[in-house]
């Protein structure tokens, strides 16, 4: 449902159909952080054609984008290298390494917002009559975070704050720091889970996650609904076929919500495992990783 996720290359849920193409996301993927600048413009002109009313119209966007795209070109690897006189090959460089460097960390900082483990996705049917409070909700269970200082979170531009980016789109990005206070106290008041980590272990989630979905479904042990790198209610139905109807809430007490019930379910899910034989044990411990 987000358009961020895969940009029209990556297969971001097993929900998708898998195709052999799919096999070379992970190279896709490298390739993809590398140019990352081109590909979020091109991603940005294929969104825009789509709201096009004419053939036209599509025309002049792609017209566009490819003159802007010829003009950043012709500027950093013809103009200011012919400025640079006899250095010109290494101003070429410099400027080819600066652009690939300031793609990937771009590329981490976007893909780390959406790919993490605990960031949902959605079907486009999750929109259908969606209310206004069910939107924030989707916003927030739909992206991650990572856990950054004032220096890490300047050179992201405060995207490291991804939740607080989806929930206040109009809010100037110097203010997610502050307002990411509010939001965890409320998500804590409510039980819902605030998915943040550290950018490596967030990072190193999408990789995993981009590698194991290039590979046909009969190599994954997980389903679609209760797979690491996104989870659904799907993982639920067994105690929604038990519902427990719950009293008015006592002010000052703690809710159960999703954050426990995730919690919960992961806990009995690895004490299963634990207690079975060894051998068994073992076998569950591995096919988790690669689940």
């Amino acid at each position: 449902m987000d358009d961020d996720l895969g940009y029209g290359v990556l297969r971001v849920s097993r929900d998708q159909e898998w195709k052999p193409s799919y096999l070379l996301a992970p190279l896709q993927a490298v390739l993809l952080s590398m140019v990352f600048e081109w590909g979020i413009a091109l991603h940005d002109m294929y969104a825009a054609q789509e709201h096009a009313q004419t053939e036209e119209t599509k025309a002049e966007l792609k017209r566009a984008m490819i003159h802007k795209m010829a003009r950043q070109a012709s500027k950093d690897y013809l103009l200011y290298p012919a400025l640079s006189g006899r250095l010109w090959l290494r101003t070429f460089w410099a400027n080819l390494f600066a652009n690939g460097f300031r793609s990937g960390w771009a590329y981490i900082v976007t893909v780390c917002g959406h790919f993490a483990d605990g960031a949902e996705k959605f079907a486009p049917t999750a929109v259908e009559n969606e209310t206004k409070p069910e939107w924030y909700l989707r916003q927030m269970l739909g992206s991650a975070n990572f856990n950054a200082g004032p220096v890490m979170a300047f050179m992201t531009g405060n995207l490291c704050y991804q939740i607080e980016h989806h929930l206040f789109r109009d809010l100037p990005s110097n203010r997610y720091a502050e307002i990411s206070v509010r939001v965890q106290a409320i998500l804590a008041e409510y039980d819902l889970p605030y998915t943040t980590g550290p950018l490596i272990r967030q990072f190193w989630h999408t990789v995993r996650t981009i590698c194991k979905l290039s590979l046909p479904d009969r190599f994954l042990t997980a389903t679609s609904d209760d797979a690491p790198e996104t989870a659904s209610e799907g993982k639920f139905r067994a105690v929604a076929m038990h519902p427990q109807v719950f009293g008015e809430h006592d002010v000052g007490t703690r809710r159960r919500g999703l954050d426990t019930a995730i919690t919960e379910r992961a806990g009995r899910r690895m004490k299963r495992d634990w207690l079975r034989p060894t051998s068994q044990r073992f076998a569950a411990v591995a096919a988790l990783r690669f689940s």
